[in-house]
């Protein structure tokens, strides 16, 4: 059992696609689509194309650009040379990118013009780092993307050997301690976690897939690289547009994405006429309209489990709880899973502990982080930083993070990193970050902060030097100022005080904060 899951690969997978799916489509993006054999050859290119540019294992390489299938070729040929593909949010601020670049020092950079291209070109002046080889993956020329793939020679890349168990894939997460942190994750890590996806998600060879959720997310990601592992096609918008999603699923008959509420209010209203044919995806039902253009499917077949990057996504799934008390189900059969208390002992069922994971779906550990990965990584077990509660039927409840989130649309924003961020205003003093209960967006983040003495700030200044310093949909929409921060009795910030003095709620997991 060991050798055959050491000699399965992105790659190899890719050689039986082509033995078994002669002419099948494995992607569509950007109007054209692209059969195995054609990826193989293009993998085989770039491979080569790397390797004559010096990239050899360990070395990573970024991705700086919106959804594309080149992310997907761009995986399978650094995972066969032992190299790391990092695919990065494009919505970062510059001084955010420029930190990205100074932490990953990658080989090779592919980044995007359009749209993106004014904060990349900033963040890459602002950062220290100054290597690595730069090409625009949306561009013409000697430094593009097409003529970088175009000088690799045509050789077969299927002699190597390579070390599944090498980091693959860098996944940064969101800011927990006010720094992201890239989770290194490794090819077989993601093709075990695969075989899990495929039957509890049911994905098939027959599955059209529509990457709508940007890649540098997990929660996407990992489903187009189940339908890729299965044999199915992925089909890849740049970005979520109502028109272009609409039209991706009438062209290609796609029969799975995910797709957020304001999404599909978009999409109704677009489609009004039934210009679109969506009968082929199936959904869960949401409104009369939507269910008579879509194939209606029960929503218990859509229920999520829990999970993070550093478990690979998924580590409970509902569909090893039916009938269960905790709805988020039981763990993977390739995860242990105990709730432990701040000792790291066991806690008893219907009690509130960390939720901690064992396994081969764990990730290597955060790339240049030892002292994180030593604390997170203790005792043989990964310390999700989250709360949950074993029922007495052995199923879970997640009850929310132990550093709480705000949750804004289909982001997560944590506190610890927009308060860093407006700490290092010049007039400011303190700041406490809650989030105050939004009727579309769910919430929305409002800064409560202290000045200098002698200082002055407008709330249209602090709103200013985060859009300037974090991704903008990180910043404050509401600033209030007071005297002082309202402590508790171990001096952290009293966030329940925040919160009933200034409306805040709504948070994942519960409708108070932790302090």
């Amino acid at each position: 059992m060991f050798d055959v899951i050491r000699h399965l690969s992105f790659y190899s997978i890719l050689e039986e696609h082509v033995r078994s799916y002669p002419g099948k489509i494995a992607h569509a993006c950007s109007g054209q689509t692209r059969t195995y054999e054609q990826l193989l050859e293009r993998v085989d290119r770039l491979i080569n194309a790397l390797e004559d540019n010096g990239v050899q294992a360990g070395d990573r390489i970024l991705w700086l650009g919106q959804n594309s299938d080149r992310i997907l070729e761009l995986l399978i040929a650094a995972s066969q040379l032992d190299a790391m593909l990092c695919p990065a949010n494009w919505r970062q601020s510059k001084a955010e990118i420029a930190e990205l670049i100074d932490d990953l020092e990658p080989k090779v950079v592919f980044w995007q013009e359009e749209e993106v291209g004014g904060d990349i070109r900033a963040g890459r002046e602002l950062a220290k780092f100054t290597g690595g080889l730069w090409l625009q993956h949306d561009g013409d020329g000697d430094d593009s993307y097409d003529s970088f793939l175009d000088s690799g020679r045509p050789d077969r890349n299927d002699h190597r050997e390579v070390d599944t168990t090498a980091g693959t894939l860098i996944i940064y997460t969101a800011a927990f301690d006010g720094r992201p942190n890239g989770a290194v994750l490794n090819q077989q890590t993601i093709l075990l976690q695969n075989l899990v996806l495929a039957p509890t998600q049911r994905i098939s060879n027959e599955t059209v897939f529509l990457a709508v959720g940007p890649l540098f997310h997990l929660g996407t990601l990992m489903q187009c690289l189940t339908v890729y592992h299965v044999g199915g096609t992925n089909v890849f918008v740049r970005r979520s547009d109502a028109r272009s999603i609409a039209k991706a699923i009438h062209d290609h008959k796609c029969t799975r994405t995910w797709l957020v509420s304001k999404t599909m209010d978009e999409i109704i209203q677009l489609n009004h006429d039934r210009h679109y044919d969506l009968s082929s995806l199936r959904s869960v039902p949401y409104n009369e309209e939507w269910n008579r253009m879509v194939t209606v499917e029960p929503v218990e077949t859509h229920v999520p489990g829990y999970g993070q990057t550093e478990v690979m996504g998924l580590g409970v799934l509902p569909q090893y709880g039916r009938h269960a008390i905790g709805i988020f189900g039981r763990p993977s059969p390739l995860c242990h899973m105990r709730i432990v208390d701040e000792e790291d002992r066991d806690v008893e069922s219907g009690q509130v502990g960390e939720i901690v994971f064992r396994g081969p779906t764990v990730m290597n550990g955060y790339w240049r982080r030892p002292e994180l990965n030593a604390h997170r990584h203790r005792n043989g077990w990964h310390h999700t930083n989250d709360l949950g509660r074993r029922e007495a039927d052995g199923s879970l409840t997640f009850i929310g993070p132990k550093v709480q989130m705000i949750k804004s649309g289909v982001e997560n924003i944590y506190p610890a990193e927009v308060e860093a961020c407006i700490r290092r205003h010049p007039a400011v003093a303190d700041c406490g970050i809650i989030g105050v209960p939004h009727p579309q967006w769910i919430q929305t983040v409002k800064a409560i902060v202290v000045l200098k003495p002698e200082s002055q700030a407008s709330a249209q200044d602090i709103i200013e030097h985060c859009r300037q310093h974090i991704a903008s949909y990180k910043k404050p929409s509401l600033v209030e100022f007071r005297e002082d921060m309202p402590r508790t009795a171990t001096g952290g910030i009293d966030y329940k005080l925040l919160d009933e003095l200034y409306g805040g709620g709504n948070y994942p997991g519960g409708n108070t904060r932790t302090s």
